[in-house]
């Protein structure tokens, strides 16, 4: 009988289950899958941003060098090496979690799990063997998968998810990308960069439509830059795979249907939660219209001694978010109290010049209706910026008139993933604009962007180039 077993082995669950074993806690862990690391090690987060980095690169020595005095040569690309780092840096990570769970002491159980009772897990191994697990308290963190849209199946062959698109054995002429949200450019940038003809469809009026407009509109320019044909406001009706090629129909702005063909068709248009075969049927536990686990403030579902965290359940599908809701469920086992406060988890695109965002939109304060002030510093005004050529982006800050409470931060542009941190301690401990502006920034970096837009929103002007 164990204390806690947590069922997948994600970022929301492998940290679940440290924080359970530092807390005294008997703890087992229940991945189906050969590799611990749920999605964003093995086939998201890690494998994505190993390739943006190597195609970046790439990127950079074929178009920004030379003019840095840097001659290189002849460049070649070795497509597969790029991705067997890859799968180095994945293997990599893996090994480090698997050493984690040794040090904490937690017992790892592969296997299908799937609830017999509300207090017992029946776990499938992959010989069809199944054993029993029984536990005082269960956490469900078993994620999500790739969704699609009618009049798109998705084969794993030409009609592709990313899992596929991360694991390509050749570099591809073309790929359509449907869907312009994180993922879809993401994995644009990677392509884009190395050579192939890429196109995003995107049914909203732009790209990463979930976060500032502003955001999406300058992210649309820069990946038009980079060669990427970008087309928002379009419906993508169906996808057709050829046998060498994919064709993909869908209507533009005037309703007229268009079709494009590409040697892939990336299917970018979201996730959904993945609770098939858990056997929750066999408990109180109650989905809600979307598919999602539904659990109160404290995690905890219908069943009061299962608790669900991270893309199972409501909220933005993001690692950071599953393991603070990780952390905070084992800790509410524990008797304490800890809190989440949703708005003040942050949201990152690891494109180039990376888009990091914070708090309200622009747009939400408007339909809110709540009053603020503005502040909006571009990259190229910044003296870092332009050593480095990456001029592109702006910070803007969103504040309110009469406090100077920092109400949203939204930066595109170099180490934005980075600097939003900054914004985040700001906004948790409530720290004033203009504070924010008088405190001292190193001098020439790309946080002093941050600096001179909150200047402006307190109503001081900027003071750095």
């Amino acid at each position: 009988m164990f204390d806690i077993v947590i069922i997948g082995s994600g970022p929301g669950g492998y940290t679940a289950a440290i924080r359970a074993a530092q807390l005294g806690f008997k703890t087992a862990i229940v991945e189906k899958y050969s590799n611990l690391g749920g999605t964003c090690t093995n086939v998201g987060c890690i494998p994505s941003k190993a390739l943006l980095d190597s195609s970046e690169n790439y990127h950079s020595v074929k178009t920004r060098f030379a003019v840095q005095g840097i001659e290189v040569g002849a460049l070649k690309l070795n497509f597969q090496q790029m991705f067997l780092r890859k799968s180095e840096v994945v293997k990599q990570n893996v090994s480090g979690i698997n050493y984690l769970m040794k040090k904490n002491k937690i017992e790892v159980i592969y296997g299908t799990a799937s609830f017999v009772t509300n207090n017992e897990l029946s776990v499938k191994a992959a010989d069809g063997s199944a054993n029993s697990v029984k536990s005082k308290y269960f956490i469900v963190a078993t994620g999500s998968k790739p969704s699609s849209i009618p009049g798109v199946e998705i084969d794993k062959n030409r009609i592709i998810t990313s899992t596929e698109a991360l694991s390509l054995s050749a570099k591809p002429d073309s790929i359509v990308i449907i869907g312009g949200g994180v993922i879809g450019v993401e994995m644009a940038s990677i392509y884009a960069r190395i050579g192939v003809k890429v196109t995003i469809i995107e049914y909203a009026d732009s790209l990463i439509p979930t976060m500032d407009k502003e955001l999406g509109k300058e992210l649309q320019k820069v990946l038009t830059k980079t060669g990427i044909t970008v087309l928002v406001n379009q419906k993508v009706q169906a996808a057709k795979n050829n046998g060498e090629s994919v064709t993909v129909k869908y209507l533009d702005t005037a309703n007229a249907e268009k079709e494009i063909s590409a040697e892939y068709c990336l299917v970018a248009v979201g996730r959904k939660p993945y609770t098939a075969g858990l056997g929750l049927e066999n408990t109180k536990i109650e989905l809600d219209p979307k598919g999602r686990i539904k659990t109160d403030t404290r995690l905890r579902t219908a069943e009061g001694n299962i608790y669900a965290i991270g893309d199972v359940i409501e909220g933005v599908m993001l690692a950071h978010k599953a393991e603070e809701e990780g952390v905070l469920a084992v800790e509410v086992i524990h008797g304490e109290k800890p809190h989440i406060n949703y708005n003040l988890i942050p949201g990152v695109v690891y494109t180039w010049p990376e888009v990091a965002s914070v708090g309200y939109t622009e747009e939400q304060l408007k339909e809110k209706g709540i009053a603020y002030n503005k502040g909006k510093f571009p990259f190229s005004a910044s003296g870092r910026a332009r050593a480095s050529g990456d001029t592109e982006g702006f910070s803007k800050v969103l504040t309110d008139p009469k406090y100077g409470e920092v109400l949203g931060v939204h930066i595109i542009g170099a180490r934005a993933a980075d600097i939003i941190a900054q914004a985040v301690v700001a906004m948790e401990f409530e720290v004033t604009d203009s504070a924010l502006g008088k405190i001292s920034y190193a001098h020439p970096t790309y946080s002093e962007t941050l600096k001179d837009a909150y200047l402006m929103a307190s109503g001081s002007g900027a003071l750095n180039i």
